[in-house]
């Protein structure tokens, strides 16, 4: 029998939202589309510790497109909420990533990411 530690017992936190979901900020109120997401903090401890509230790093974090701008953001998913206005979020990596949908989401577009280079066959581990 082997051995277990209390950290695989916990399961790994489930992501509420997906990218393509278009999200709402609970606190600061901005709009973005969710590109990606970590299922817990992945920034420094420098950074996590300049961030106002410093949520449960042990939770899903989020990247988000902010609408009418050019920022990224990375928050935690308690501060986020689901934007139901259908709107679409506009932001200049937003074609890069995704198609907008008539439902007011996204879909991704099978564009290679900005600075993404495809592995090639050639290269088997990466």
């Amino acid at each position: 029998m082997s051995e277990s530690s209390a950290d695989d017992l916990i399961p790994d936190p489930v992501p509420h939202f997906a990218p393509g979901d278009v999200v709402r900020h609970r606190r600061y109120g901005y709009r973005g589309v969710v590109v990606d997401f970590d299922l817990g903090c992945r920034a420094d401890r420098d950074w996590y510790m300049r961030n106002r509230t410093q949520p449960d790093p042990a939770q899903p974090w989020y990247h988000v497109l902010v609408h009418g701008s050019a920022l990224v953001t990375y928050p935690a998913e308690e501060n986020l909420l689901p934007d139901e206005s259908g709107s679409p979020v506009n932001h200049p990596l937003v074609p890069h990533f995704f198609e907008f949908r008539h439902d007011g989401g996204y879909e991704r577009n099978t564009r290679p990411w900005p600075g993404w280079d495809a592995p090639s066959a050639d290269d088997p581990d990466e």
